[in-house]
C-alpha cells in the first residue's frame, strides 16, 4: 500500500477511535509507515505537512514527537536511491472512483481538514486530474463550508463541463452567495435543466422567491430548455410562500399542459401549495384525485384538513394514512395541540412512542404546548423526565417549551433554572423567558432580563419588543413603554406589524387613547389584529360608535374580528345590535365558534329575551358546540337569567364534565331565584367532587343564604371563608355578609362588622347597610351609610333614592326634601326605569308613564281594570305616585298579549319598589296567572298571591 492510501485509511479509522486511542493508531501508523517503499518523488514536502496536519486535527492531543518520527523516516526513505512508485495493478478509472468515493464520505462528515488531506493525497498520485475528478473536488470543497478554495478549483479547469458550472453554482448558492451564483450562472456557455432548478431552488431557500419564479418564466420563455418536476415544485413552493392564489391556478393549468399531472412529486406540491395559498378545499379535490398519494401528501391534507374542518378530521384523515412517518406524527401532535385538545395530544405521543417512533424537539415541543395549555404541570414534569433521559442535551427548541411550561403554571423559579442551565441562549429563549416573567405577574423582572439580553448582547428581534411593551402594559408605565417605542424606532422595527400592533395596545392600556390612534395610523401595514385591537380599544371605553366605524373600514374580516364588535355590543349594554352583528356574520357566511355562541347567549342572557336564547343555543348544537364545556356555561346563566331554572337544572345535569365556572353559573342561578338550600346542597357537592371553591363560589353561596334569610348558615359559610388560606376576603363578600345580617335584623352587629374590615369598605359594602336600614326602618344608621357613601363619592342614585323612601315611610318630609335637593346640588339624577317584555319574538319596552308604546292607550285601560280587581280583594290602597310604574305597564302588556296558560316575564332595570310588589302579588291572585320579574338584585316569583323571595328582598 502507498503512503498516501495509508494515511487515508487511518484517517479515517481516527473518527471510529474512543478518546483514548487516538494516541495507540497514530504510533501504528508510524511503525507501517517506516516499513514501506520510499514515497514517491512527486511527494512535495508541502504536501505531507498537509496530511500530517489534517491528520492531526482530527487525533488532538498528540506529542510532537511523533511527528518529528515520521518526517525523520521519510527523510532517511527519500535519501535512497529507489526506483519511482509504480502500481501496474490500479488502473485510472479505479483510482478516480476511489477518490470520488472518499469525497464523497468526507462531505457527509462534513471535515475541512480532511478535504485538504484528500486533495494533497490526490496530487501525489502524480496523475492527470481530469474534469470528472475536479468537478468532485468542486462538489468536495462546497459541501466542506470552503467555498473559496472550490471556486479556486473551479477557474483551474481548463475544460468546464455543464456539470461544472451547475456544481459551482450549488455551492455558491449553499452558502448563501447568491450574487455570486447569478454572476456564475450568467456566464454559462449553455445551460440544462438542473442549471435552472439550482437557481430556482437556490432562491427560495435564501429567502427570494419572487427571483424563483422570474427564474421559471425565463426558463420557459428560453425554448432550449423544458421544466421538469422539480422545476414546478420549486416555483409552487415559491408561490405557497406568497400565498398568491392566482398564480397557483396558472401553475396547476400549466402543470398540465406539461404533462406532469400524476406526478408524486407535482401533485404533492399542487396540494401543499394550494393548502398555503389558503384553499385546502382546492387541494382536498386533487387529493382526492390521487391514485396513490405520496406521505408529503398526506401530511399535507392532515394540515388541510385542519384548517378546512377541524381537528377531529384531521385526526381521522391521519388514521386513514397506509403509513406514517415521523413528520406524520409530529403533525397530527402539533395540530391537536394548537386546537386545545390536550388529552388527545397526550394520548397520540404515547400511542407514537408505543409504534416505535423516537420523538423529536419538535415533537416534545408540541406536547410541552399543549401540557402548559392545560396547566398539565405533572404531566410537564414527566416530560422533563423523559427529556433528559432521553435527549443527549436539551436545545434551545426544547428549552423554550420547558421555559413556557413552567413559568405559565407558576414556577417560575424552575423555569429560570433551565434557561440558566441551557447551553446556548439564543433570541427564542430569552423571549420566552420574558414572557415568563409578565405572564407570573413579574413586570419588573421582565424589564430586568431584557436590559440583561441588550448587555450581552443579543440583538432583540419584533417578537422581543412586543413581550417588552407587554410589560409596560402590565406597570401601566407609559414613560417606560415610550422609551422603548423610542429603541424599536433606532434599530428600525417601529413599523413592523407586531411591534406597532403592541405600541397601540401599550398606549391604550396606559389610558392614551390620542397615542394609541396616532400609532395605528401610522402603520405602514395593518393586518386584522391590528384593526381589531383599534375596535377593542374603542368599545372598552364605551365609545362603540368609533368601534363599529373602524369595523366597517376593515379591508378584510376574519372571526375573531365579528366576534370583537359582537363583544362590543354586548358589554355596552347593545344587544339589539350585537345580534344584528351576529346575523350579518352569518349571513356573509362567516362559521361561528364557541366564542361567538358564549357571547351571543350572554346578551340573551342580559336582555332576558328567551326565545332569541333558545334559538342560538339551537344554532349552538347544529355547529357542533353542545357539549363545549364554556357554552354550557353561558346556557346555564342564560337559564338562570331568564328564570327558567329548571332548564338551567337539566342543562347543568346534562354536563359530563364540569368545570369550577359551571358549579359557579348554578349557584348563582339558584342565588338570584332565591333557592338558598340549594345553593348550599351545590356548593357542598362541589366540594365532595374535588373541585375548591374561589372567591366567586363563596360570593354565591354568601348571596343565596342572603336571599333566603338563612343567616347561621351565611355565617358558617363565611367563617370558612377567613379560614381559606387560598383566597382574601374582598369587599364583594363582606358586602354579601352586611346584606346578610341587615335582613335578618342584626344592624348593629353589621355596622361592627364593617368597623372591623381589614380592608377599606368601598360602596358596595354600606349600600348594603343602607338597604337593611331601609327594610327595618332604622333612619340613624342609614344617615351615616349615606355619609360614607358621599365621603366615597359614590354617584349611584339608587342609595339617595333609598333614604329619600326610608324618610317618606317615616313620615319625615322634610328629610325627604333635603335628599332631593343634595342631589340636584351635586347633579345626581335618579335613573329612569324601564321594564320589558318579550311577546310574539319582539321585545316591547316601557318607562314610567310611557306615552309611546303603540298599545299604550289599551294598557292604560288593561292596567286600570286589573288595579279595580285587585283594590276589591281589600288588600291595597292605590298609590297615584307609583301607579304607572314600568313594571306595571308591563305587565298589564302582558296580560293583553300572551294566552292564559303562559307565565309572564318581565324585566326592570331597578330594583321593584315595595308598591309594585305588593301589586304583583295580588294580580297573580286575582288573574290566577304566574309573573316572572327579574329585577337589579334578583328575580321574583309571583303565584297565588305570593312571591318567592317572602317578601325579603
Amino acid at each position: 500500500m502507498d503512503l498516501g492510501g495509508l494515511l487515508s485509511r487511518y484517517y479515517f479509522s481516527s473518527f471510529s477511535c474512543s478518546v483514548s486511542s487516538p494516541f495507540l493508531l497514530l504510533q501504528k501508523l508510524v511503525d507501517e509507515i517506516t516499513q514501506m517503499r520510499p514515497m514517491p518523488i512527486k511527494l512535495q514536502s508541502s504536501a505531507l505537512s498537509l496530511m500530517i496536519s489534517s491528520f492531526l486535527g482530527s487525533c488532538r492531543p498528540l506529542s510532537i514527537f511523533i511527528i518529528r518520527r515520521l518526517l525523520s523516516t521519510q527523510q532517511k526513505i527519500n535519501s535512497r536511491k529507489v526506483p519511482p512508485y509504480e502500481n501496474a495493478d490500479r488502473s485510472y478509472m479505479d483510482l478516480s472512483q476511489k477518490f470520488y468515493e472518499s469525497m464523497k464520505a468526507c462531505v457527509n462528515i462534513r471535515s475541512k481538514p480532511l478535504a485538504r488531506g484528500l486533495h494533497c493525497q490526490l496530487i501525489t498520485t502524480g496523475v492527470d486530474i481530469s474534469t470528472f475528478v475536479q468537478n468532485n473536488l468542486i462538489n468536495l470543497y462546497a459541501g466542506c463550508g470552503l467555498i473559496d478554495d472550490a471556486s479556486l478549483v473551479f477557474h483551474e479547469i481548463e475544460l468546464k463541463n455543464v456539470f461544472s458550472w451547475n456544481t459551482m453554482i450549488e455551492g455558491l448558492i449553499d452558502s448563501g452567495r447568491v450574487t455570486a451564483a447569478e454572476k456564475v450562472f450568467d456566464e454559462m456557455p449553455q445551460r440544462d435543466v438542473v442549471s435552472w432548478n439550482s437557481m430556482m431552488s437556490g432562491y427560495y431557500r435564501n429567502g427570494f422567491p419572487e427571483k424563483t419564479i422570474d427564474g421559471f418564466i425565463s426558463m420557459v420563455r428560453c425554448s432550449t430548455t423544458l421544466p421538469d418536476a422539480y422545476s414546478f415544485s420549486c416555483v409552487m413552493k415559491a408561490c405557497a410562500s406568497l400565498e398568491n392564489l392566482n398564480l397557483a391556478f396558472q401553475l396547476h393549468s400549466f402543470s398540465e399542459k406539461f404533462k406532469f399531472l400524476g406526478d408524486d412529486s407535482v401533485d404533492s406540491s399542487i396540494v401543499d401549495m394550494y393548502i398555503k395559498c389558503g384553499t385546502p378545499d382546492i387541494a382536498e379535490h386533487v387529493f382526492l384525485k390521487m391514485p396513490n398519494p405520496n406521505l408529503f401528501s398526506w401530511n399535507s391534507m392532515i394540515y388541510g384538513y385542519s384548517q378546512l374542518y377541524d381537528a377531529q378530521r384531521a385526526l381521522e384523515l391521519f388514521d386513514q394514512m397506509p403509513k406514517r412517518d415521523l413528520v406524520s406524527w409530529n403533525m397530527i401532535i402539533s395540530i391537536l395541540s394548537k386546537h386545545g385538545h390536550v388529552t388527545k395530544t397526550l394520548g397520540m405521543f404515547i400511542e407514537m412512542c408505543i409504534q416505535g417512533f423516537k420523538p423529536n424537539s419538535k415533537t416534545y415541543a408540541s406536547v410541552l404546548s399543549a401540557c402548559t395549555s392545560a396547566h398539565e404541570l405533572k404531566w410537564g414534569i414527566h416530560l422533563h423526565g423523559r427529556i433528559v433521559r432521553m435527549q443527549q442535551h436539551i436545545d434551545a427548541y426544547i428549552g423554550t417549551g420547558l421555559i413556557d411550561m413552567y413559568a405559565k403554571c407558576g414556577h417560575f423559579k424552575k423555569a429560570h433554572k433551565i434557561f440558566n442551565n441551557l447551553k446556548e441562549h439564543n433570541i427564542v429563549s430569552w423571549t420566552s423567558m420574558i414572557g415568563g416573567a409578565i405572564h407570573s405577574g413579574n413586570e419588573v423582572e421582565a424589564i430586568s432580563l431584557f436590559k440583561q439580553m441588550k448587555e450581552i448582547p443579543i440583538t432583540s428581534d419584533q417578537f422581543t419588543l412586543a413581550t417588552v411593551l407587554g410589560a409596560c402594559c402590565g406597570l401601566k408605565d407609559i414613560h417606560l413603554g415610550t422609551q422603548i417605542h423610542g429603541y424599536s424606532i433606532r434599530i428600525g422595527m417601529e413599523s413592523l406589524i407586531p411591534v406597532a400592533n403592541a405600541l397601540v395596545t401599550m398606549y391604550a392600556k396606559c389610558g392614551d387613547i390620542c397615542n394609541a390612534n396616532h400609532a395605528f395610523k401610522l402603520m405602514t401595514f395593518k393586518d386584522i389584529i391590528s384593526w381589531t385591537t383599534m375596535i377593542t380599544i374603542f368599545y372598552n371605553i364605551g365609545n362603540i360608535e368609533k368601534a363599529r366605524e373602524y369595523f366597517d373600514q376593515m379591508p378584510e374580516r376574519n372571526l375573531v374580528s365579528w366576534n370583537s364588535m359582537l363583544k362590543g355590543y354586548v358589554q355596552n349594554g347593545i344587544w339589539e345590535e350585537g345580534f344584528k352583528v351576529f346575523v350579518l356574520m352569518r349571513q356573509k357566511g362567516v362559521k361561528p365558534d364557541c366564542i361567538t355562541f358564549i357571547t351571543s347567549i350572554s346578551a340573551c342572557a342580559n336582555a332576558a329575551i328567551l326565545k332569541l336564547g333558545n334559538q342560538v343555543v339551537s344554532q349552538s348544537v347544529k355547529f357542533g358546540f353542545g357539549n363545549d364545556v364554556s357554552v354550557k356555561n353561558s346556557i346555564i346563566t342564560m337559564y338562570s337569567k331568564c328564570g327558567q331554572i329548571q332548564d338551567a337544572k337539566k342543562t347543568f345535569d346534562s354536563m359530563v364534565s364540569k368545570n369550577l365556572i359551571s358549579w359557579n353559573a348554578m349557584m348563582d342561578g339558584y342565588a338570584q331565584s332565591g333557592k338558598g338550600n340549594l345553593v348550599i346542597d351545590t356548593f357542598e357537592k362541589m366540594i365532595w367532587s374535588g373541585i375548591l371553591p374561589d372567591h366567586i363560589s363563596y360570593v354565591s353561596v354568601l348571596s343565596g343564604c342572603s336571599h333566603s334569610g338563612l343567616q347561621p348558615e351565611g355565617q358558617r359559610y363565611f367563617n370558612m371563608l377567613l379560614k381559606d388560606e387560598r383566597i382574601s376576603p374582598t369587599c364583594e363578600h363582606y358586602a354579601c355578609m352586611v346584606d346578610l345580617l341587615c335582613r335578618a335584623g342584626f344592624i348593629e352587629k353589621a355596622k361592627d362588622l364593617i368597623d372591623k374590615m381589614p380592608i377599606e369598605p368601598n360602596a358596595a359594602v354600606w349600600g348594603a347597610l343602607l338597604g337593611g336600614c331601609r327594610i327595618h326602618g332604622n333612619a340613624t344608621m342609614a344617615e351615616t351609610a349615606l355619609k360614607n357613601l358621599v365621603v366615597l363619592d359614590a354617584e349611584d342614585s339608587g342609595s339617595y333614592v333609598l333614604l329619600a323612601n326610608l324618610y317618606s315611610d317615616s313620615g319625615e318630609l322634610d328629610s325627604v326634601s333635603d335628599v332631593r335637593r343634595v342631589m340636584k346640588e351635586k347633579g345626581i339624577r335618579k335613573n329612569p326605569g324601564c321594564s320589558w317584555i318579550e311577546v310574539d319574538n319582539r321585545v316591547h319596552v316601557f318607562t314610567v308613564d310611557d306615552t309611546n308604546h303603540p298599545r299604550i292607550n289599551d294598557v292604560y285601560k288593561k292596567l286600570e281594570e286589573i288595579i279595580k280587581k285587585v283594590e276589591d280583594v281589600g288588600m291595597y290602597s292605590s298609590n297615584k305616585a307609583k301607579a304607572y310604574h314600568s313594571e306595571k305597564l308591563a305587565m298589564a302588556f302582558g296580560l293583553m298579549s300572551l294566552p292564559a296558560w303562559m307565565p309572564i316575564h318581565i324585566m326592570k332595570n331597578l330594583r321593584i319598589c315595595d308598591d309594585c310588589h305588593s301589586v304583583m302579588k295580588l294580580v297573580s291572585l286575582v288573574t290566577s296567572r304566574e309573573l316572572v320579574i327579574r329585577d337589579a338584585n334578583r328575580f321574583h316569583h309571583f303565584r297565588d298571591g305570593f312571591c318567592s323571595c317572602r317578601d325579603y328582598w
